[in-house]
């Protein structure tokens, strides 16, 4: 039976046209969900080894949680699964940005360094997808209240599962409202005192384009603005702020060194080298991307970072479809639209030595967990060497001369592609 690809898809069935809708993959909640249920075990596992690498020669593991963790996600109605190791406080980035469903979804795997006679530097990571929880057409105070109530929940669990350090996805106390280019949805926007912050005391805090960095011990560490600002078609966050002016700050925790690239700063290569050069072992990527727009994009270019950087990566992305009262264009030529697409989720991690995790779903609420030994950093350094065979002064003479007017491209041209044939 042949399908085409997108949206629009011929000879589906009714079952499968439904689930293409909710934003699940033919009814499963992810493509590893997918492939773990339609493929024999020893398939799986290789399959697996060949799309999620290995962890020091070694498959991730998950975990049971704990039960306080487990009763969590039965009365609150999310899938809960983790590694666990425990430990005492947590510090939290929390990016506020929009989430959306009320299912979670909690996986747990661990990453482990080379050599376990080197003194551990291990810490617990975790990273939270969510829906909007009110419809857009709320009062905006209400709709805020109810995502506080119902990442409440989730951040319990993560809290039960004695999670150190907890990344929200972007704009997570508002729809993503920045396709509709409204100015009203401003009123969204809050000093980095006010209600989020106070929700979240002792976790870290995205507000629009700044990331709030919060202590353990209820303390404001930092705070990073994001930037890069998309501008693809008509749509434009420049509407709303402007690029920021932080530089590529790297936060020093009691857990470890932490950036936020956020959002768009993914595609930008340099921008995560920059974090790198800063001395960050945990960057995180909170994010809000669409199906069509991104989703092949999306468990490539956090991997490559990790890679390229030799540190963790955290990529967060919000699920579900949030609907606006007054429909909006996105200068592609197609008709006039009340959303913005699908928010796919798929939120994980990425570890230097080329491991990363199975993602969360790609349409209920998720919290994953992982273990982290931060020694992975440096021994993939020493590994691989990046950082010593790099040739910073001839990248930093290309962009020197490139920040010029009269800058001409260096290329040499065969000198038979200007020579007229006779």
């Amino acid at each position: 039976m042949e399908k085409t690809d997108g949206i629009g898809k011929e000879n589906v069935s009714t079952e499968e046209k439904q689930s293409f809708k909710d934003g699940s993959i033919c009814g499963y909640n992810s493509l590893h969900h997918l492939l773990s249920a339609n493929l024999k075990p020893q398939l799986y596992q290789e399959v697996s080894r060949l799309l999620l690498g290995l962890n020091c020669g070694k498959a991730l593991e998950t975990i049971v949680p704990p039960e306080s963790a487990k009763a969590l996600s039965s009365k609150h109605d999310f899938d809960l699964q983790f590694l666990v190791h425990t430990f005492e406080h947590l510090v939290i980035i929390v990016l506020m940005y929009n989430f959306s469903t009320t299912r979670i979804s909690l996986k747990y795997v661990d990453f482990h360094s080379i050599h376990s006679y080197l003194s551990e530097s291990r810490v617990r990571v975790g990273l939270i997808q969510n829906s909007i929880a009110f419809p857009t057409t709320a009062p905006f105070s209400d709709q805020k209240k109810a995502i506080f109530e119902k990442l409440r929940p989730i951040i319990d669990a993560a809290g039960a599962s004695g999670v150190n350090i907890l990344c929200l996805q972007e704009a997570w106390m508002m729809p993503f409202a920045f396709c509709t280019r409204e100015k009203r949805w401003c009123e969204f926007a809050e000093p980095v005192n006010r209600e989020s912050t106070q929700f979240l005391q002792e976790f870290a805090l995205k507000l629009w384009n700044t990331a709030v960095i919060i202590g353990n011990h209820g303390n404001i560490i930092g705070k990073h603005r994001k930037n890069h600002i998309p501008r693809v078609g008509d749509f434009n966050e420049s509407t709303y702020y402007m690029e920021g002016n932080t530089g590529h700050p790297v936060f020093e925790t009691v857990y470890g060194k932490i950036a936020v690239n956020i959002c768009y700063g993914r595609h930008h290569p340099l921008n995560w080298l920059a974090f790198g050069l800063n001395g960050a072992e945990i960057v995180f990527n909170p994010s809000a991307t669409v199906g069509e727009l991104s989703e092949p994009m999306w468990p490539i270019e956090a991997r490559n970072a990790s890679i390229a950087n030799s540190y963790f990566v955290g990529s967060i992305n919000r699920v579900g479809t949030e609907i606006f009262p007054n429909p909006f264009t996105s200068g592609d030529g197609k008709p006039q639209h009340p959303d913005f697409g699908h928010f796919y989720g798929s939120s994980h991690f990425s570890a230097p030595d080329a491991s990363c995790t199975p993602s969360l779903s790609r349409f209920k609420d998720g919290l994953m967990i992982s273990d982290m030994d931060l020694n992975l950093c440096r021994q993939l350094k020493d590994k691989w060497g990046f950082r010593m065979t790099a040739r910073y002064e001839l990248y930093a003479d290309t962009l020197a001369s490139y920040l010029k007017p009269d800058f001409e491209p260096q290329v040499i041209s065969d000198p038979f592609l200007h020579k007229k044939s006779f």
